[in-house]
């Protein structure tokens, strides 16, 4: 992941092989009919994740049938390599109540990912609690709790919803394997479990992941892509949305943002751009398309008072898919294809090149990296707009327009997303900060409304 982001999965050889099954949403139809009429609020924090954490993949490439696991040599359909060792530390984190009676989970929200899973406990670790992670789910105290049998659908080895083939365990269970871009693997036990918000609200059974893979976090993920297994999906969700608190210096107190499920009281103050749609046959012809990402239309990028010389067509996926455009929880940073970044830098080292740490890369990601006074740098940049369709615009703040790696380091936090071995803009959430950003599937859009997030708590 998400960051988390959560921040893509990458095309697998074998999951290339059942793309005619994959399941992608139907415009002409109501994909989402809401089966759970509510309005819940969460609180949501900005926080490091536990390490080592598949938390940290690039999540809005997690789209399970359409990136590839982590390999040596190119393949002819897909010709960038996954190389990136980049791990995000950052993540959007809520406490769900899982379960019956609920036992409260911390999970990573990643619109970029289907698959929802919370870290089990292991018998063999349960006779040692000093071994044992403290926020892991006990299947033992939950009523609701049952394993998903081999027989199921869901496991059939070539179902398109995993990045690895589902398969049997020795007790004839339902073994999951789900890879991350950042090369972490969260595997176990598919489920059926309940999220049970209060005594008289509740969801139907969901399929979950119970995770007991050797490199997974104390944090779950909720996955929250248009996947039918993710969560959101599975719920009959209509709507959802986060407001992400700016990040404090290092050191101080995180503030608290807010995530909803169902209607958002602010929601009447929010503009929207629509979701881009694609049939099912022009997808599969895309290997480079993630179908299941919300995906949104940009027309262009703004730093400072300049219009940069880019492409609308950059912006929108070209036949092989290259080029999506997708608005993720999951993914840290904002990266973009080569057309898009070349006139990003190009802008940037107009400005204040003379301040560039030369032949400093950081996590093989991040490529534009500065010394010295970061705000200077700021104010010399000054703000960079993501313009999107019919007027809406996503505003990066001049003081968010470099990140603070460490050491005095500050760098761009936009970077190429051909480092990561990717062909897609992905919008993440450091740009999505002192936003709401609500996803309405039953009308297939995306809002977004400028607020204070530590205050909508």
């Amino acid at each position: 992941m998400a960051l988390c982001k959560s921040f893509f999965l990458f095309l697998l050889f074998l999951c290339s092989l059942s793309r005619s099954t994959q399941e992608t949403p139907n415009p002409k139809r109501n994909f989402f009919k809401p089966s759970l009429n509510f309005s819940l609020s969460f609180p949501l924090t900005s926080l490091p994740l536990s390490r080592p954490s598949p938390a940290s993949h690039l999540s809005s490439l997690t789209s399970s049938s359409t990136k590839q696991a982590p390999k040596t040599n190119p393949s002819p359909r897909n010709p960038y390599p996954y190389r990136s060792q980049f791990k995000y530390t950052m993540a959007l984190i809520v406490s769900l109540p899982i379960g019956t009676p609920p036992q409260t989970q911390q999970m990573v929200i990643d619109t970029g990912s289907q698959l929802s899973w919370v870290q089990c406990k292991k018998k063999s670790t349960v006779r040692n609690p000093q071994k044992q992670l403290p926020s892991s789910f006990d299947p033992s105290r939950s009523s609701t709790f049952s394993f998903l049998p081999c027989n199921n659908p869901i496991c059939k080895p070539r179902i398109p919803d995993f990045t690895l083939p589902t398969n049997c365990d020795q007790n004839r269970l339902c073994h999951y394997s789900y890879f991350y871009a950042d090369g972490t693997l969260a595997e176990g036990n598919l489920v059926r479990e309940k999220v049970t918000f209060s005594s008289s609200q509740a969801t139907p059974p969901l399929i979950l992941g119970c995770a007991s893979g050797s490199d997974v976090s104390t944090e779950g993920i909720l996955g929250m892509n248009l996947g039918r297994l993710s969560f959101a999906s599975q719920a009959k969700v209509s709507k959802f949305s986060y407001c992400v608190p700016v990040r404090p210096n290092r050191g101080l107190v995180p503030p608290v943002g807010s995530f909803y499920l169902g209607e958002n009281p602010s929601s009447g103050v929010f503009r929207y751009v629509d979701l881009l749609t694609f049939d099912r046959t022009q997808s599969q012809r895309m290997p480079n398309f993630d179908p299941l990402a919300y995906t949104v239309g940009m027309e262009g990028i703004r730093i400072g008072a300049k219009r940069l010389d880019i492409p609308r067509s950059v912006f929108r996926p070209d036949a092989g898919g290259a080029g999506q455009t997708m608005i993720d929880s999951g993914t840290e940073y904002t990266f973009l294809v080569e057309g898009a970044y070349t006139k990003v830098r190009e802008e940037i080292m107009r400005l204040v090149g003379s301040r560039v740490k030369k032949g400093y890369v950081y996590g093989q990601a991040l490529d534009l990296c500065f010394n010295g006074d970061a705000e200077e740098i700021g104010r010399l940049v000054g703000d960079v707009v993501l313009e999107l369709e019919k007027g809406v615009e996503i505003v990066v703040d001049k003081g968010r327009v470099l990140a603070n790696v460490g050491g005095g380091v500050h760098c761009l936090s936009f970077g190429r997303s051909d480092l990561l071995g990717v062909e897609s803009n992905i919008i993440g959430n450091v740009h999505q900060q002192n936003l709401w950003v609500e996803f309405d599937l039953a009308n297939r859009r995306v809002g977004f409304g400028r607020a204070d997030c530590s205050r909508s708590a």
